[in-house]
Order: structure tokens, then sequence, then C-alpha cells
């Protein structure tokens, strides 16, 4: 039995899946073994934000900036409930996101003389890198509540 890509079963697999390989990019990254979840789980609100965006008629670039937004919230959330680096959990979050595959065929077309297929899945591509650029950096740059003080943030003095 196939599942459809966009029906409920089908999104939930690719939740479940998402999950699953951001778990697995996290222990190669080397991650504490605390932090695998909350790894996992910002991979795949990500990757279901995507899914969802794609499904509803959105190109890849503009999927990719509406599913980096609350990939990006939910690891500085996870960064700032644990005391860990925003980058731990954004690395691993964003790697069903990366345009892995953009990448190979941008290559592959330039090393077999393919100028407009080259030229076309380049742009593609780097607009996706963008685009993943772009909406990290924009809820980055929110501030934080004024509850979480510099201090409370960084975690409690040293000794």
């Amino acid at each position: 039995m196939m599942l459809q890509p966009f029906s409920l079963p089908g999104c939930l697999v690719q939740f479940a899946v998402a999950i699953l390989a951001t778990v697995c990019f996290a222990v190669a990254f080397q991650a504490p073994r605390r932090h695998f979840w909350c790894c996992g789980l910002t991979g795949a609100v990500g990757w279901l934000v995507y899914i969802l965006c794609t499904a509803a008629g959105l190109s890849g670039p503009v999927a990719t900036l509406v599913a980096a937004l609350p990939l990006t919230g939910l690891a500085r959330f996870f960064a700032i409930a644990h005391r860990a680096p925003i980058t731990l959990f954004l690395l691993c979050g964003i790697f069903p996101l990366v345009p892995g595959a953009g990448i190979y065929y941008t290559a592959y077309y330039l090393l077999t003389s393919q100028e407009t297929l080259f030229a076309a899945k380049g742009v593609e591509t780097l607009k996706i890198a963008v685009a993943l650029a772009l909406g990290i950096a924009i809820v980055c740059s929110i501030p934080l509540p004024g509850r979480w003080s510099r201090r409370q943030y960084r975690g409690p003095k040293p000794n």
C-alpha cells in the first residue's frame, strides 16, 4: 500500500521519518544524548511545515523560508530551556531542509556540460539556501522577552 505524501497518514509517516533522520544526524554530529529528541522534534516540525507549504502550492524557496521560521523558533526555545547552544538544535534541525540533492545535481550538470540545466538547478538551489539563511536570521533577530535576561540566557555565573 502506497501512502499519499500529503494525506494525514503520509504526513505522520514523513514526520516520524524526519524525527529519525534528524536524530541520526544528531548522533553523527555527536550531540549529547539528552538532546536527541529535541533535535529530532525540531527537524520534524520544520519538515512538516515544508511539506504542508508545498502541498498548498508554494514554491520550494518560499516553503523553505516559511519552514525555517518555526524550526528556528523551536531551536531557540530548546536552547534556552536546555541551556545549550542554539547551534546544537539548529544544525541538526535544518538537516531535512538543506538542498543536498540540488547541490548534487548542480555539480552533475556542470560536469556533464549541460549549461541550461546547470543554471536552472543552481539558481533554484541558491534560492533555497538563501531562504533558509534568511528564515534563521529573521527569527534570531527577534529580541528575547524581558524576563530572560542575558545572565539567565547564558546560564548561571561560574564560581
